[in-house]
């Protein structure tokens, strides 16, 4: 085993990006673990410090291959908005797999879905976890399928629960259509209501703290909160994209009677409705115990990170990248 060694399941996200380039900076190699090679290998294959291996979920021999040989699995892996229920399943082959070829630790990029409603504004790490959701549910599911492996000794694992977010190459994001708007000086699409208090972060900031978190011995055996660069709002965020992009403001909002409409013909949309109470009772979440454990927990100011990825979205209209869906998420 390469003492050092980390695989990112579910590489070829943005936050993917953000972990790899944290440990580029740190002149660590790395596994990046998908479906596709080809898109692993246009994404990382010039690296001569990343590894890329491929894995069908559905088959656990080639799951602990991609986990053979690691000490730290990080735990990224998506699936569709309308098929929550293989989050649970897929844990539990994964922890199988780990726990088989000897990982010493895992780390899951988590959600706030499991806390369900808030009952405190803003959220600490003991707030109760009762989802109202089935995707919540889903996710509560997964955490304890990982966290029972960390109490029963077979594995240290720890949780990294991240609100919603934005940044460059990021379109699974509220903001993302009003940044391709306001760079062609249109009008935008957003999910409302838009002017209830809501956090966002900046992805290139995840992986720095993904990093220093996973190194942590401190961190494992529970969860913990990275809050958004502070509380705002949908609305003033997007005044902000459209002033620094030179343009009028100009957007429509649709709320959750219209999600309801457009989910009878796109079963993500469909699949929003459930989760819109995160636009109506935001869950804010207090960070304050992981800037306690790691000391230093950088946060890009709104500002900057709209210049930045108005900067990217703006390159990205001359040179368009493929497979953007451009589709608002509430989450991870």
């Amino acid at each position: 085993m390469d003492t050092d060694k980390v695989a990112l399941f579910g590489a070829s996200g943005a936050i993917g990006h953000s972990i790899v380039k944290s440990l580029r900076e740190q002149g660590r190699s790395y596994r990046v673990v998908g479906r596709s090679r080809a898109s692993l290998q246009a994404q990382y294959g010039a690296d001569p410090k990343a590894e890329v291996v491929t894995w069908n979920p559905d088959e656990p021999g080639t799951i602990r291959a991609a986990a053979r040989g690691i000490r730290t699995l990080i735990y990224m892996v998506g699936v569709d908005y309308w098929r929550f229920q293989l989050h649970p399943e897929l844990m539990r082959r994964t922890v199988d797999a780990a726990i088989a070829e000897g990982v010493e630790r895992v780390v899951l990029i988590g959600t706030v879905y499991p806390y369900g409603r808030p009952r405190t504004t803003p959220v600490t790490e003991d707030h109760p976890r009762e989802p109202h959701t089935f995707k919540g549910r889903m996710r509560k599911k997964q955490e304890d399928l990982l966290m029972a492996a960390d109490a029963a000794g077979k594995l240290r694992a720890t949780i990294l629960r991240l609100p919603d977010f934005y940044g460059p190459g990021v379109d699974k994001s509220f903001l993302h259509r009003a940044f391709l708007a306001a760079a062609q000086g249109q009008r935008a699409s957003l999910i409302g209501p838009i002017d209830r208090p809501h956090e966002f972060v900046y992805v290139p900031d995840v992986g720095p703290t993904v990093t220093a978190l996973m190194d942590e011995p401190r961190a494992y055996g529970r969860w913990w909160n990275l809050a958004g660069a502070g509380v705002t709002t949908q609305r003033k965020l997007v005044e902000d994209i459209y002033a620094q992009a030179g343009h009028r403001p100009k957007f429509m909002t649709a709320g959750k009677g219209m999600l309801r409409l457009m989910g009878l013909f796109d079963p993500f949309m469909r699949e929003m409705v459930e989760m819109h109470y995160l636009l109506t009772e935001p869950v804010l979440m207090d960070d304050s115990a992981l800037r306690g454990l790691l000391g230093t927990v950088h946060k890009t100011p709104y500002s900057e990170g709209i210049r930045q990825t108005l900067e990217a979205t703006r390159a990205s209209l001359v040179s368009p990248a493929p497979a953007a869906t451009g589709r608002p998420h509430p989450a991870p």
